[in-house]
């Protein structure tokens, strides 16, 4: 079976009634966390996770990529009409919307915004359906000896991205690969680590980690070390766009991205690079770079939109054709993946064929609905903004607190949970990554188990990692993936050094 047909297979399962109705929640929902600062994709999936464990798991993963992409599209309302970015993707687009917003082109703005948004989702979408199915079929040659390679990789580029240092990530890493080993061991099927505690033998939910560290540690954390602060709106305007306005648009739209996808399928640091060299890239190019920091230039707002878009559609590349997140709400999503027994990876398009291209179908119905409901909607979207924030966490801890206890109905659970949240706030407040401890739990007991396959079929030999040549080239790229940023680095310190010496 070709590439569309499966798609058309897909469209006819995502166009279903109840699975539309669950796109167009996850839409209304990420757009509505992503205008409200602070309240993140991660956080939401997190928190809905044991809520939808009753859920059919095909509607459930359109609900989360709704979410995602939702996401996506609202932080960019909050950004252009407060200077209040929903989303660190949105950081830029803050740059030069709130410009013209002040200046009276908030209409502009937010519609350019919108339609950049749609485009490179739309056309993100189409790479991810032309190129994930040809990495899946290149991976499914991979053995254990590949398999442990790449989670290694995975291991390597999750700490050093997901974290403001890789000391940071690497120790945020090792924590949820500790937790992970908790629990009956899947060769010899004894209990380890236990200390003794039932509910600890069947292991920590990662759903209850992911929960805990996300919802209940950024709930505890607000209450605990920020405040409410006062925003200031700037008057909305129409949305009509002039013609001078799309000219100068849509070459942003496509520069954007073409940056931002190749991005997204690499562990290259999120959404906030190729939305800074989208709008380097434009400030460059531009024709009218007088409008840059001063009344607001629209390539400014339509070249990062589209970037933040297209990662965003770039990032399921990876998660799905390999089982490696490459951002925070990835981590979170392959949680749910395996939530629901799901194991995300080369022989996901064959094992659940259904789910995966009804998934990659629901993305492009998502974009139409969410270019439908930010236009018309924006005035909706910022009056969210008045919802007292502390309100909004007390909910958040109500939520999770309720969803982890209908889980098993376990009081320890609760316990847990508040306690992995205690972390959260600790980890938070020394800047130590979250996404890395979920990575290393899911993939850690997977990496064991490759490994001791691994060493079965060398006879005990760690020659067997490079003598294979797949698993010996994914090695040589960890190494790269170490080493070349200390290069970089040296060589800038170099160059900067060099250029002080000689003014």
């Amino acid at each position: 079976m070709d590439i569309w047909t499966q798609l058309l297979h897909g469209f006819a399962t995502a166009a279903t009634p109840i699975n539309l109705l669950w796109a167009f929640v996850g839409c209304m929902v990420g757009t509505a966390v992503g205008v409200l600062p602070g309240i993140g994709p991660a956080l939401t999936v997190a928190m809905l996770l044991p809520m939808t464990s009753q859920v059919e798991p095909t509607a459930s993963m359109i609900m989360f990529a709704g979410i995602y992409y939702g996401a996506m599209y609202g932080g960019s309302t909050t950004s252009i009409l407060l200077n209040t970015p929903g989303e660190t993707a949105s950081m830029v687009t803050a740059l030069e919307g709130n410009l013209m917003a002040k200046h009276g082109r908030a209409g502009a703005a937010l519609a350019t915004s919108a339609i950049g948004s749609f485009f490179a989702g739309t056309i993100a979408t189409v790479l991810l359906t032309l190129f994930a199915p040809w990495l899946a079929e290149v991976a499914l040659r991979f053995g254990p000896p590949e398999y442990f390679a790449l989670m290694v990789l995975a291991f390597i580029t999750v700490s050093a991205v997901l974290g403001s240092s890789v000391l940071r990530g690497m120790t945020s890493l090792l924590l949820g690969l500790a937790i992970g080993l908790i629990g009956i061991d899947e060769i010899s099927g004894t209990a380890r680590y236990t200390l003794g505690i039932p509910e600890l033998v069947d292991r920590i939910e990662v759903t209850l980690m992911a929960v805990g560290l996300f919802a209940v540690g950024e709930a505890l954390y607000f209450g605990l070390f920020e405040g409410r602060v006062a925003e200031t709106t700037n008057k909305m305007t129409s949305l009509y766009m002039t013609r001078q306005d799309w000219k100068r648009s849509w070459p942003a739209w496509l520069r954007g991205t073409l940056l931002g996808f190749p991005f997204g399928t690499v562990p290259a640091g999120g959404t906030e690079i190729p939305t800074f060299l989208s709008y380097a890239t434009e400030k460059k190019l531009s024709k009218h770079k007088e409008e840059f920091g001063t009344v607001g230039a629209i390539e400014g707002v339509a070249g990062p939109e589209a970037a933040n878009n297209a990662t965003a559609a770039g990032v399921l590349v990876p998660l799905l054709t390999l089982g490696i997140p490459t951002s925070t709400t990835a981590a979170i999503l392959l949680s749910a993946f395996q939530n629901y027994g799901i194991t995300t990876g080369p022989q996901l398009f064959q094992t659940s064929s259904a789910l995966v291209w009804a998934l990659i179908a629901s993305l492009y119905i998502g974009n139409v609905m969410l270019l439908i409901l930010n236009l018309p909607l924006v005035g909706l979207w910022v009056k969210l903004l008045k919802i007292p924030r502390h309100w909004l966490y007390a909910g958040i801890l109500v939520f999770a607190t309720v969803g982890v206890y209908g889980m098993r109905q376990s009081a320890f659970d609760l316990y847990l949970l508040y306690g992995i949240g205690l972390m959260g706030v600790l980890m938070r407040r020394f800047d130590f990554p979250t996404a890395p401890v979920i990575v290393g739990m899911i993939l850690g007991p997977m990496a064991e188990a490759q490994f001791r396959n691994a060493m079965s079929i060398g006879e005990g030999k760690l020659s067997v990692f490079i003598e294979r040549p797949l698993s010996a080239s994914v090695l040589l790229l960890c190494v790269l993936v170490i080493a070349l940023p200390v290069v970089l680095r040296r060589r800038a310190a170099k160059a900067e050094a060099v250029a002080v010496a000689t003014t």
